[in-house]
């Protein structure tokens, strides 16, 4: 596996590759990698000829207030993994090889920054929509994946690509989740052993929303409603919100007529916890 740090190395590199024809992959992540990104490096390497899996914790997209300091960093384990898993090149620029002195663009994708996580973290996505371009132009992949778990970056970074006609298919994964349902994430490792059993509330009072739904409930304050009680009946749980909303704009919905997202975020202690809940059409009652 080829370890490359210099961004011009990274694209003369897929540059080569492309020009003989190779389909590039590209799965970025800010390392600390579990199942879940194994499970996109998997599902990438079925569909490309070469793969590049990227490990930059990025500054930008973290708050003043945020964990970037502790953000948990594992370089040898991520390695290892990506060899396990056959990826061709790990690209791991340093911060200042991607802010070099003097950068001052900014990429913002409006509409869909605006609410939950927008919200929530108001630098956040400013700082994903300028690392992904960044990273798209160095490498210029054919595909990239991204995982369902953050599901409001996908549907940004899918508004991205076709704004700007990037020309890079997305490819969006299933959420990896435990046995007991809790989204993998690199952040998990935070949470003690009474937290770890707390976390996987968020879940099932999505779960009991998307229920709801399915069973013919369109009522979306009554859905809210529901997992909203589910959510406290954790007192250690702080609710930052708990949504019902369209899968393509992310507006919040007034009832649920068609497919919908419920989206959810929660803190426990020093941890946020997200999570979100896919859900087809309601049935209709007869």
């Amino acid at each position: 596996m080829k370890i490359v740090h210099s961004p011009q190395a990274m694209t003369a590199w897929s540059l080569r590759l492309r020009r003989e024809g190779v389909t590039v992959g590209f799965v970025p992540t800010m390392g600390a990698l579990h199942d879940g990104h194994r499970a996109l490096i998997r599902a990438a390497r079925l569909r490309c000829d070469a793969l590049v899996v990227s490990i930059f914790v990025n500054p930008t997209q973290f708050g003043p207030t945020e964990d970037l300091a502790k953000y948990p960093r594992a370089l040898a384990n991520d390695r290892r993994l990506c060899r396990e898993e056959g990826v061709d090149l790990c690209f791991e620029p340093s911060v200042q090889a991607m802010y070099p002195d003097g950068f001052q663009t900014v990429v913002t994708v409006p509409a869909i920054a605006r609410r939950w996580e927008g919200e929530v973290r108001p630098r956040h996505f400013s700082g994903v929509a300028t690392v992904v371009t960044k990273l798209f132009g160095m490498l210029r992949p054919d595909l990239a994946l991204f995982g369902r778990k953050d599901y409001q970056q996908a549907a940004l970074v899918r508004r991205l690509v076709e704004d700007l006609n990037l020309g890079v298919e997305i490819v969006v994964r299933p959420t990896v989740r435990e046995k007991d349902g809790l989204a993998m994430s690199s952040r998990n490792v935070y949470l003690s052993p009474e937290q770890r059993i707390i976390a996987v509330t968020l879940y099932r009072s999505l779960q009991a929303g998307a229920e709801a739904i399915r069973k013919g409930t369109t009522d979306v304050e009554a859905v809210q409603a529901l997992m909203a009680t589910r959510v406290r009946q954790e007192p250690d749980l702080t609710v930052e919100y708990l949504a019902v909303c369209d899968p393509i704009t992310l507006e919040p919905l007034s009832s649920v007529a068609s497919h919908a997202i419920l989206l959810g975020a929660v803190r426990l202690g020093s941890v946020r916890l997200l999570d979100n809940f896919v859900v087809p059409a309601p049935r209709k009652r007869k």
